[in-house]
């Protein structure tokens, strides 16, 4: 079932910030339920992940529009695997890749997050969670992607500023924090040595 047009924004902030695709429009969804993180948000994301991009393979978890993974193509990251279980979700997506013809370097994953890191997806380099706040899916989501990471990757772990986030996952020991008004990044990487 095709989503309906008055579903679907425009918005003026959802647009790709830098890379060879800056300056793209980006669809997303409408609602309460879909929270897209801001341009603000996403430049300190990418500062933090500047120097470790380049040629990288990116998990976008819990895509939404798929803003962020596509961002990452655009700044240079080889592959992109973006995964959602909304079909509204998956449809906007569809639809970003096509417009922006990344077809051949993104995959999108219409499924929920527990049956994609249980699918065998192999290992990335770099994974941003950004689940929906206060619901636990990001303390559980945290272990499973960790063991899907390559040696020296990094996750990158959206959330409120309120929200305790644990101080290592599956040999994953938290990096640093960024706040930013309400929102917080945490990052997480494996201690050298290990």
């Amino acid at each position: 079932m095709a989503i309906s047009l008055d579903l679907l924004r425009g918005d003026k902030h959802m647009r790709i910030i830098s890379g060879t695709m800056r300056g793209k429009k980006l669809l997303s969804l409408e609602g309460d339920a879909v929270r897209p993180t801001s341009d603000r948000v996403k430049e300190a994301l990418f500062d933090i992940l500047q120097f470790r991009i380049e040629g990288r393979r990116f998990l976008d978890l819990f895509a939404g529009s798929g803003q962020i993974g596509l961002e990452a193509l655009s700044r240079g990251a080889g592959e992109a695997v973006l995964v959602d279980a909304s079909r509204a979700s998956q449809q906007v997506i569809e639809k970003n890749l096509r417009a922006l013809g990344l077809e051949g370097r993104a995959r999108l994953a219409p499924m929920d997050f527990r049956a994609f890191l249980h699918s065998g997806p192999g290992s990335f380099d770099i994974a941003f969670l950004d689940p929906p706040y206060r619901t636990g899916l990001l303390q559980e989501a945290l272990p499973a992607v960790a063991r899907h990471m390559n040696p020296g990757g990094i996750i990158v772990c959206e959330h409120p500023r309120e929200e305790q986030m644990p101080e290592a996952a599956e040999g994953f020991a938290l990096y640093r924090q960024y706040r930013y008004g309400k929102i917080m990044l945490t990052s997480y990487c494996r201690p050298v040595g290990e």
